[in-house]
């Protein structure tokens, strides 16, 4: 956690899966939590940031008072049955049983859904991703229904992947991101900001392999030298070093090098960069303005 001198020390971060874009120097606790247990392990102060799957909503923001300092992931709510079902669109499922996590945003959507469209369905309450998993393949539900990402993760765990299709629908709106207490600004600056040095490292060319070289003197572009902390003193506004974002992309690499890594088209989870392309290739992240 950020100090009352100003820097970091131990950080404890909350995953409910695998903490994709988020990277950090050691000493850091990973702490697993279940979708029931998170915010109220985040407001209690037993974690310091929770990473990864945690949409951001009015009620979130508001009523648990949480505040959520970037989206790293634009996401939606899918559904996914077993290919030998022959159901190729989400208006088939009139019916259905349907897996779903309790305590989620992706509870209240099925619902919102299949009222909207006319459609009945019985759910199965899951507490977790491994037990919707586990009641999916073993029949208990026709259909598993979480963030498309989600699902795709999923499936890329299965022994025959290719017997599951994740329906062509895409049924809710879910900007994913990190999340800390609500007046915890300081921290959440360091949050925020480290999430925008990442998306905005892929926009300059700056990656894992070339950034030390790039950061052992000012560049031409004055944008880049502020980035990298041979220009200025962004990172003493944080409270950090200078070469503090020169430091999180030797980790890692740029949002670009995590996403591909992690869930790219060259992965098991095969994703493509959709909504999450940078604004330069018409999608939607970019970082914020180093000035």
């Amino acid at each position: 956690m950020r100090t009352a001198t100003g820097k970091v020390s131990t950080c404890r971060c909350a995953a409910l899966s695998q903490p994709l874009f988020w990277v950090t120097a050691k000493p850091c606790k990973f702490v697993p939590l279940t979708s029931q247990t998170r915010f109220t392990a985040l407001a209690a102060g037993e974690v310091d940031v929770l990473v990864r799957n945690s949409t951001w909503t009015f009620t979130r923001d508001t009523d648990l008072a949480l505040d959520f300092p970037a989206i790293n992931y634009y996401d939606g709510q899918g559904f996914m049955v077993p290919r030998a079902l022959g159901v190729s669109s989400a208006s088939e499922l009139d019916g259905a049983t349907v897996c779903i996590q309790t305590g989620t945003t992706t509870e209240l959507n099925l619902a919102d859904y299949f009222r909207a469209n006319g459609l009945s369905y019985e759910p199965v309450p899951v507490a977790t991703n491994a037990e919707g998993q586990q009641q999916y393949l073993a029949g208990a539900c026709d259909v598993y229904t979480t963030d498309i990402s989600g699902l795709a993760a999923t499936r890329a765990t299965f022994e025959a992947p290719g017997d599951h299709v994740i329906l062509p629908e895409v049924v809710s709106k879910e900007p994913l991101g990190p999340a800390v207490r609500h007046g915890d600004n300081a921290w959440g600056d360091i949050v925020r900001w480290t999430t925008h040095a990442l998306i905005a490292a892929e926009e300059y060319g700056l990656t894992k392999a070339n950034v030390a070289e790039l950061a052992a003197a000012p560049t031409d572009n004055p944008e880049v030298n502020r980035l990298l902390g041979t220009e200025g003193e962004l990172g003493a506004m944080l409270g950090l070093d200078a070469d503090w974002a020169v430091k999180v992309l030797s980790v890692s690499g740029n949002y670009g090098e995590i996403f591909e890594a992690n869930i790219g088209e060259s992965t098991a989870v095969g994703l493509a960069r959709g909504l999450n392309a940078q604004w330069t290739e018409g999608g939607l992240q970019y970082g914020g303005p180093f000035r």
